[in-house]
């Protein structure tokens, strides 16, 4: 019943062959997951993943800050809509640079296309003589529970605004220096605007 015959041997040369391509293929599987593992834990990440906002740890907590417009009313989160939130909140002696970033910030938006209607643009005081603004503008009045929840708020001057960032929860999630370039404020919101 059972088969008399031998299997064929295998030679010497081709079962080392055999081997050294199984260790190759373990220490490609292995070696690629040590070297991605020391990457995550180094820090390092692609030049495409970073934010140039800086990220706030922790973030600013405005959930319990209903902001008063200069209108009339109150602003609320309502988290459910999904809204992001650019706050600007200029020093009072800010105009030309304040004007010029008016600008840049309706340029930005515009640039958020289809996905505008998800960002909201909330100036802190009365914005300077000649400020553009559009429809997604909301002026609102200075308190003091808003601006403890802004870190940095008092830097700038006559060079700008610092600009910050809200997500749709209300949590003050990145800043952006004065002088900063508007056009990382739209790579970084782009992305943001993603998470749906």
């Amino acid at each position: 019943m059972n088969d008399p015959t031998p299997p064929p041997s295998v030679s010497t040369r081709e079962r080392n062959r055999n081997r050294a391509l199984l260790i190759l293929i373990v220490a490609v599987f292995f070696g690629s997951a040590i070297v991605a593992g020391a990457l995550r834990f180094s820090g390092w990440r692609p030049a495409g993943m970073k934010n140039h906002g800086e990220l706030l740890q922790p973030p600013g907590d405005l959930r319990q800050v209903v902001p008063r417009l200069v209108e009339g009313g109150e602003y609320h989160w309502n988290p459910a809509e999904r809204t992001w939130r650019i706050v600007v909140a200029p020093p009072p002696e800010c105009a030309e640079a304040c004007v010029t970033l008016s600008h840049d910030l309706d340029k930005v938006w515009r640039l958020f296309g289809h996905n505008a209607d998800h960002v909201h643009i909330l100036w802190v005081g009365t914005p300077p003589q000649g400020a553009l603004r559009n429809r997604v503008w909301n002026v609102i009045e200075p308190a003091p529970a808003l601006s403890a929840e802004l870190p940095g708020v008092d830097e700038g001057g006559a060079a700008g605004a610092p600009v910050y960032v809200v997500d749709p929860n209300g949590f003050v999630i990145l800043r952006y220096a004065p002088g900063f370039d508007p056009g990382h404020l739209r790579t970084d919101m782009a992305r943001l605007l993603k998470l749906k």
